[in-house]
C-alpha cells in the first residue's frame, strides 16, 4: 500500500473562493493572507515614509506575499511553529508531571533515638558452634565443590544465631 500526500493535502486551509467569487492569484495560505492584511496596513500607516521611493515598496510587498505561500520554519507552517514557540515559553520552567507543575520536595529531616548496647555474653553452647563454623570457612577455603556450601551454609548459621 502506498500514500501520496500532495502539498493541498498538507496544508488543508487555503482560501480560494468566497462564495461565488474566485479570489485573483489565489489560493491564499494563512501566511500568506496575514502578510497580505499587515502589509496591507503598515504600508497605508507608513505612507508618508515611503512615498517617494514609488511603487518600489508595494512590489516588494508583493514579492514578500508571493514568497511566503510555502513558508515552513522546521517542516510546520509558520503559525503553528509560532504557536509552538509561546507555548514553549508559557510553560513552567521545572515542566509538569501528571498534568502538575514539578516542584522540589521540602527538605524534611529524620528524627529518632539510637541506642547502642552492648553484645550479649555468649552461651558455651554458642561458642562451641561458633569454632566449629569458623574451621568449617578455613577447610572450605583449601577446598572446592560441597566443602564451600557446607562453609557457607555455616557462616549464614552463625550469622543468624
Amino acid at each position: 500500500m502506498a500514500r501520496v500526500y500532495t502539498s493541498a493535502r498538507r496544508h488543508p486551509w487555503v482560501l480560494g473562493k468566497l462564495g461565488d467569487w474566485t479570489v485573483p492569484f489565489g489560493p491564499y495560505t494563512p501566511a500568506q493572507l496575514v502578510v497580505l492584511g499587515g502589509g496591507a496596513f503598515t504600508l497605508i500607516k507608513t505612507y508618508a515614509w515611503w512615498s517617494w521611493a514609488g511603487p518600489v515598496p508595494v512590489l516588494l510587498w508583493v514579492g514578500l506575499v508571493w514568497a511566503v505561500r510555502g513558508a515552513q520554519i522546521a517542516g510546520q507552517n509558520p503559525f503553528t511553529a509560532l504557536l509552538g514557540v509561546v507555548t514553549l515559553l508559557m510553560q513552567h520552567p521545572a515542566g509538569r508531571i501528571g498534568g502538575r507543575v514539578a516542584r522540589d520536595r521540602q527538605p524534611s529531616y529524620l528524627r529518632g533515638l539510637l541506642v547502642i548496647e552492648p553484645a550479649p555474653e555468649l552461651s558455651p553452647a554458642l561458642r562451641v558452634a561458633t569454632a566449629v563454623a569458623a574451621a568449617a570457612r578455613t577447610r572450605a577455603a583449601a577446598g572446592s565443590g560441597l566443602s564451600r556450601l557446607v562453609a557457607d551454609a555455616a557462616g549464614t548459621a552463625e550469622r543468624t544465631a
